[in-house]
């Protein structure tokens, strides 16, 4: 009877544990978004910027062969891809810049003293938040993208889109989120953010295939996290979805759309255990 009760207790702590967790995550959550509301700039920036490289990318390459890219593509529907991981991750690297505002205001040190159930609820609603936004920004792409003729995945493709995305700025956000409790201000995480940004970019297979690379630059895109994200959307775009098919011809070999996506689970997986110490000592 006594052991019963100690179950039905523990469990009870439990669920009122949830139940304050989610709380907590929905009120922070919350808060970010209002920010937003009061300051929309930075979501009309960030879909903005890879605006102008689809527009303008897409109206240069326009009259480019039609073999001259893998699978007869067109450089829109190449591009597009590319521009369309590149929003998510520009969006998920500046998930740690609130963080770190709040660091310098202050107002994380009220978080840390207010009768808070349970911390983690700091931590998740900065990624509830990021993932928001992101996804936003890459669906105003994709229509975008749909509006200049360059094409819409189907619905088990569009299940690929969303879950590549998923994993990507999960990746990012918990990277971004641990430089921002690591470093010492929001000028160094800035200037990480813009060092980190247009190299990434460029050294992948967003804008140009792997053949058209030097031998040296076609080793980095093979390696990048970016291009793990963005052959499997692009192969979602150019038809019937396989991932047992090989989307990369890396210097190295050939990778599938599983290959790409287990090493996108792995990298995430990673940088959580990874930043996971950094985060409990700093929220103690």
């Amino acid at each position: 009877m006594t052991h019963s009760i100690a179950t039905t207790s523990q469990g009870s702590d439990e669920r009122s544990l949830l139940q304050d967790l989610a709380q907590e995550t929905y009120a922070l959550t919350k808060r970010l978004f209002l920010q937003l509301l009061r300051r929309p700039s930075t979501l009309i920036a960030g879909i903005l910027q890879p605006l102008i490289w689809l527009v303008l990318f897409g109206a240069l390459f326009s009259n480019a062969p039609n073999d001259l890219l893998p699978s007869g593509l067109t450089y829109g529907k190449f591009l597009g891809a590319g521009v369309i991981v590149f929003t998510a991750f520009s969006g998920a690297l500046n998930a740690g810049l609130p963080v770190m505002f709040d660091r310098e205001f202050g107002f994380l040190n009220r978080l840390l003293v207010a009768p808070l159930r349970s911390r983690s609820s700091i931590i998740l609603s900065s990624v509830f938040y990021i993932t928001t936004i992101s996804l936003l920004q890459s669906f105003a792409i994709m229509g975008t993208s749909y509006g200049l003729g360059y094409g819409w995945p189907g619905s088990a493709g569009l299940l690929l889109v969303v879950f590549t995305l998923l994993l990507l700025v999960f990746a990012v956000t918990a990277l971004s989120l641990g430089l921002a409790f690591a470093l010492p201000g929001h000028i160094e995480l800035i200037a990480v953010i813009f060092v980190a940004n247009l190299p990434l970019l460029f050294a992948s297979t967003a804008l140009a295939p792997i053949s058209f690379m030097p031998s040296w630059l076609g080793w980095l895109a093979a390696i990048n996290p970016l291009t793990f994200a963005i052959e499997p959307i692009r192969a979602a775009y150019s038809g019937p979805v396989d991932l047992a098919m090989v989307v990369l011809h890396a210097p190295y070999g050939d990778v599938t759309g599983f290959g790409c996506l287990f090493v996108l689970i792995g990298i995430t997986v990673g940088l959580f255990v990874l930043i996971s110490p950094l985060l409990n000592r700093k929220l103690a």
